[in-house]
């Protein structure tokens, strides 16, 4: 099968044939039709996280159709179309996951890091893991919901309830998010990068009552703030722009040195946390309430095999919303 491979952190992603896998004991061969292009997967490339399997397959927001079932894995049939998230699999024993926080299992494994992912024809998953993808959606357009939305999904309810948001990088996560803050009937402030006019338009287009550069002060204080962009001095200024009592949400995994700052900016009972990888019930939350938003993705697609001219779009902020690979399998000889 194609697939585009990580042979070493720093390097490009290489375009090779290699064997396709097929699932074992719980698992399922998905025929990849799309996956979505994560910050994630560029952290991964440029060796910002540690340890990566190498050689490996990038991607964690694969939305494929069953092509085969291994053993024990009734959950999916053949031909159903499901969706594979970064949460690969959890010990399902530790403290974490027995008190609902799969999310921080220190066994955990992820999709496109410890897992091939699926910037490639096929993928195989753990069926416990994937999930039935709603209808209403196109192949390209729902692979972003699958971490862009489940990720940005999880930040907003550690945000808490509060009416003013800001959103601090406004790419593929942030751009869903707002449309779920909007149905719930908040104002959004768009930070970008400054001099992004278009992506500060972008969010005024859905519904931003406010757009400016990451750098400036918004019209008013903000209750809470989600940190999408991997920068670390927006720390600092996302808590100069809530009021007492907000929240700053730091929302990828993997973020820049963040400044020292006075502690006067933090005082007022102002809270900074950050938000790990997901959980099962936060994509069937999510999943769910996408369809009644409804949230719709503004999507970039790339063939296979542009996979590093995505990369590099996304890095240097060229993506409107969210990148996302196309792949065409042939079925797999023996498929049930």
């Amino acid at each position: 099968m194609r697939a585009m491979l990580l042979d070493a952190p720093g390097r490009p992603l290489r375009s090779a044939a290699i064997p396709r896998p097929e699932p074992g004991a719980g698992q399922v061969l998905l025929a990849v039709r799309a996956c979505g292009v994560c910050r994630t997967d560029l952290h991964l490339r440029d060796g910002e996280l540690p340890d990566p399997k190498l050689p490996l397959v990038l991607g964690h927001e694969i939305v494929g159709t069953v092509a085969a079932v291994g053993p024990r894995a009734d959950r999916f049939a053949p031909g159903q179309r499901i969706g594979v998230p970064w949460l690969a699999w959890s010990c399902g024993e530790c403290r974490y996951c027995r008190g609902g926080r799969e999310n921080l299992c220190d066994r955990a494994r992820y999709t496109g890091y410890q897992i091939d992912g699926g910037y490639a024809e096929y993928a195989v998953a753990d069926a416990r893991f994937c999930f039935p993808m709603p209808v209403g959606y196109g192949d390209l357009e729902a692979a972003p919901l699958l971490c862009a939305g489940l990720i940005g999904y999880r930040s907003l309810v550690a945000a808490g309830d509060g009416e003013r948001l800001g959103l601090y990088g406004f790419g593929a996560a942030a751009h869903i998010v707002a449309q779920v803050a909007r149905h719930q009937g908040r104002r959004v402030f768009a930070f970008t990068r400054p001099g992004d006019t278009a992506a500060q338009q972008f969010a005024r287009d859905l519904g931003a009552a406010w757009a400016g550069a990451s750098d400036a002060p918004p019209p008013e204080p903000l209750d809470a703030a989600i940190i999408f962009a991997p920068a670390g001095a927006l720390v600092p200024m996302a808590l100069r722009a809530v009021s007492k009592g907000g929240t700053v949400v730091c929302a990828g995994i993997h973020m820049t040195d963040i400044p020292s700052f006075p502690y006067d900016i933090l005082w007022g009972e102002r809270a900074v946390r950050s938000v790990a990888n997901l959980t099962r019930k936060d994509g069937e939350e999510f999943l769910a309430l996408a369809p009644k938003v409804p949230v719709r993705t503004q999507v970039e697609p790339y063939p296979l095999e542009r996979a590093n001219e995505a990369l590099d779009n996304l890095r240097a902020g060229r993506v409107l919303g969210a990148a996302v690979l196309t792949a065409a399998a042939t079925p797999p000889r023996g498929s049930r």
